[in-house]
């Protein structure tokens, strides 16, 4: 039976397992970056890569249980600096996932990479393993704006890594860019946007910089940073010049060509399932018999991960999304998204009655911040620029 939904009612809608996704945490860098407040850490020394691999093995497989016979769409290879790793690591975790999990029939796999770790023939070796989807943390091709960043790469060694992997035969490439860094104008924003164009990638991820707690940024602000109206400015200007240029804005940072939308970050935003393993890794599995949702995360210390995956101790924590969490957990996602939510979707997802949502749902509306007809909503213009305020009106 499902749990009763957080109005009170007593009958709700059948909670309906999403599609199913894979992320794989890979936690270390070369050096960690002043702005990030990801689950990374500095390499020190030599990699202990089989352990890991072996670790990560142990990891799935208690897992496994959460999700048997549910295909995987889609598997991200996250970091820290996941091409740290060589091909031959990279293709036993991916030969050992596929062993025990099934692979729907062209999953995207993708794989995050550092520009500064990209070698002649790595590549080739990634897609030999099984990898479809590369995205290139470029961040700036302004070199002054990367030094300030702390970034151990230069705008030339950007543009070859990625030359190279195309060179590979890989061209489900993503570009991730920032603006509103310390130093940059418009003309700057812009011209980053020009470089990234140039290079014909498939999908960018535009974002802007933002001061995350526990990150050294935080602590020591740079200098530099534009005004917010400037900072909306460039993001404006940014989205014209990628839509005139075929990337079409589907999330709030996200642009892609046409069919080239990442499948595994749509399916956290349309509140997918996904299983989390590595060091820090979340997860996220429902159960329609039982009608619960429930959140999973491995310790986030490497060493602490090393020693207990496959363990009780390899677990950091496992906790059930209780149905009043649930919209806003929705939200939260859906609500980046242009094309916006079905509220049967929402239903099928969260085991909750629209009733569950109505009042927020008017609320937005009267703010301008919704439209759409009596069953699919999406974010106005005026609700995308105020999207924290819109996923705010569902927390409880």
């Amino acid at each position: 039976m499902s749990e009763p939904d957080s109005r009170g009612d007593a009958t709700t809608p059948a909670l309906i397992p999403p599609p199913l996704s894979l992320y794989i945490h890979i936690p270390w860098c070369v050096r960690k970056c002043p702005y990030c407040d990801f689950n990374s850490h500095g390499q020190r020394g030599e990699l202990p890569i089989g352990e890991y691999v072996a670790a990560l093995v142990r990891d799935l497989e208690q897992d496994l249980p959460l999700v048997w016979g549910r295909p995987v769409h889609s598997v991200f290879f996250g970091g820290g600096t996941p091409s740290l790793f060589p091909p031959a690591a990279i293709g036993d975790i991916l030969a050992a996932c596929a062993a025990r999990l099934k692979f729907h029939p062209g999953a995207e796999i993708t794989l995050e990479c550092n520009p500064g770790t990209a070698e002649h023939g790595r590549f080739e070796g990634y897609r030999a393993a099984g990898v479809n989807r590369v995205s290139f943390g470029i961040q700036s091709f302004d070199d002054g704006c990367l030094q300030r960043l702390g970034r151990i790469h230069d705008s030339r060694e950007a543009e070859a890594a990625v030359k190279l992997a195309q060179d590979a035969g890989l061209d489900n490439l993503n570009l991730d860019l920032m603006y509103a860094l310390p130093g940059q104008d418009l003309a700057m924003a812009l011209h980053d946007i020009e470089r990234a164009i140039a290079l014909q990638p498939a999908h960018v991820s535009h974002y802007q910089l933002t001061l995350e707690p526990n990150t050294q940024f935080a602590a020591r602000p740079p200098e530099g940073l534009p005004e917010e109206d400037a900072a909306w400015d460039i993001q404006e200007a940014c989205i014209a010049r990628l839509a005139d240029a075929g990337y079409a804005q589907y999330e709030v940072s996200a642009y892609a060509r046409t069919g080239r939308q990442c499948a595994h970050n749509l399916n956290y935003w349309r509140f997918g399932d996904y299983l989390g393993i590595g060091a820090g890794a979340h997860g996220k599995i429902s159960d329609g018999a039982s009608g619960t949702i429930r959140r999973r995360w491995k310790p986030k210390n490497p060493r602490d991960y090393l020693a207990h995956a496959g363990t009780a101790a390899g677990i950091g924590g496992d906790d059930p999304i209780a149905p009043a969490n649930r919209p806003f957990d929705y939200m939260l996602n859906a609500l980046r998204l242009v094309e916006g939510f079905a509220l049967r979707d929402f239903e099928a997802r969260t085991g909750l009655t629209r009733r569950a949502i109505a009042g927020e749902l008017a609320t937005a509306r009267e703010r301008g911040w919704l439209e759409g007809d009596g069953e699919y909503l999406r974010p106005t213009e005026l609700g995308r620029r105020f999207t924290n305020d819109v996923i705010a009106l569902f927390l409880r």
